[in-house]
């Protein structure tokens, strides 16, 4: 009887979950691990990226904004593109996917705190934060995913 009520309690929670789209557990911002070459080879979230859905936070103003500080020739549409980053035409040609997963998780770590690209899922801001914004990332985990996997198709 116990094994039969246990085996229908953990079945009930997969249908739950299936149901629900649950996925992977998303990895905290403190719980992302780099490697010694400052990479972040595992997804941050167990979901794969989505190409458009990153496109969309690379170019909103209040998620991503890209274009504040970076040149991108796929959204020549878009006004007001920056020039204090490098451009990322060609980007994936020069970066690969976990390399840039860790730029976009940390970029301070990657580079130095001297870079004015800021993490985008950390919650090492540095000082002056919004008191909205304290204990907060500027974007999720998903939407890091998705950025990466909108910059994995800007290939030269």
């Amino acid at each position: 009887m116990r094994a039969s009520l246990h085996s229908a309690v953990a079945g009930l929670g997969l249908a739950i979950a299936i149901a629900s789209g649950a996925t992977a557990a998303e990895v905290a911002p403190a719980d992302v691990k780099f490697t010694e070459d400052n990479t972040v080879e595992a997804s941050l979230t167990g979901t794969p990226g989505d190409p458009a859905k990153g496109r969309e936070v690379f170019a909103d103003r209040r998620l991503g904004n890209c274009l504040a500080c970076h040149a991108n020739t796929d959204m020549k549409d878009q006004l007001f593109h920056g020039d204090v980053g490098p451009s990322l035409d060609g980007v994936a040609s020069r970066w690969n996917e976990v390399q840039l997963r860790a730029i976009l998780v940390d970029s301070k770590k990657v580079f130095t705190d001297a870079t004015v690209m800021p993490g985008f899922y950390t919650l090492n801001v540095g000082i002056n934060v919004r008191e909205e914004s304290v204990g907060k990332t500027i974007i999720s985990a998903q939407d890091v995913e998705d950025v990466v996997a909108y910059l994995a198709t800007l290939k030269e």
